[in-house]
């Protein structure tokens, strides 16, 4: 058929990984073949805030955000590879972004 490219991302890496695993079997009892999980650069975001609002400006406060992410390349996915991927149950905090490549 096509190639399909699938994108995670999640603020726990272990959930993140379970996951792909489960994305992976499914698409290998279809038979397709598959590139990946290709792990990309964690993305951190930084917040500082003041403890006291309005003295000791110099007392801060600074928390971060961690957002990992990975890559799935489907090689030769069928209509059946299709039908399995919309059947999973994944993790709620896991943030999935389908997109098919042509050639």
């Amino acid at each position: 058929m096509e190639r399909i490219r699938l994108k995670l991302q999640a603020y726990e890496h272990r959930v993140l990984d379970k996951s792909v695993a489960v994305i992976i079997d499914a698409i290998k009892r279809t038979g397709a073949e598959i590139k990946g999980p290709i792990p990309l650069p964690t993305k951190i975001k930084r917040y500082t805030v003041l403890r006291s609002p309005h003295v000791n400006k110099d007392s801060r406060e600074q928390f971060e955000i961690r957002i990992h992410r990975r890559i799935i390349d489907v090689v030769a996915a069928s209509g059946d590879t299709v039908d399995q991927l919309m059947k999973l149950e994944l993790a709620p905090e896991v943030d999935v972004e389908v997109r098919a490549l042509n050639k």
